[in-house]
């Protein structure tokens, strides 16, 4: 990965099924660096077969960010109908550290903007544990607010999160 300043445009490119190992390999990259940060584990994901790996591209929109022909950030889109009128939900927000405050996440959430009326992304949620500060702040950056009570996770008994939800910057 080249260091430096990002003199290059964050491209979003949505994935689909048959680019399972694009998704695959940025999960991994992201759970290997900031592990603590998903509810996900790695061990177990580098385990997962061609065809658990796809159906999880089914299961969620994917969407990356790139800079070049690298691919530097990710998030996961589902819609649903969620708390506090939530339409959809963002999973697995991640950038590569070395990109880090040039515009990739805010480029992947233009991106949800651009097409949230169309698809039914106009209130999006997610959950951040409580404990992952920097993660907040960048969120309240992008128009996400903190609601309701911290939740308990399911997935990693003992740790909690809070929900957060961004109304869609209509474009």
């Amino acid at each position: 990965m080249s260091t430096g300043k990002m003199s290059h445009i964050v491209l979003v490119q949505e994935l689909d099924e048959n680019q399972w190992t694009r998704y695959r390999d940025i999960r991994l990259a992201a759970l290997e660096s900031d592990g603590h940060a998903f509810g996900g584990n790695l061990d177990s994901e580098r385990l997962f077969t061609e065809s658990e790996w796809r159906s999880k591209a089914r299961q969620y929109i994917a969407l990356v960010a790139v800079v070049g022909a690298e691919d530097i950030g990710m998030m996961t889109v589902e819609n649903l109908k969620g708390d506090f009128g939530a339409t959809s939900w963002v999973g697995s927000c991640w950038v590569d550290p070395e990109y880090r405050q040039h515009g990739a996440l805010r480029a992947l959430f233009e991106y949800l903007d651009l097409h949230a009326a169309q698809r039914d992304w106009s209130v999006q949620g997610l959950g951040v544990w409580v404990d992952n500060e920097i993660a907040i702040t960048a969120y309240e950056k992008l128009g996400f607010e903190k609601m309701g009570e911290k939740q308990e996770s399911t997935r990693k008994p003992g740790m909690y999160y809070q929900r957060m939800l961004r109304k869609s910057v209509a474009r």
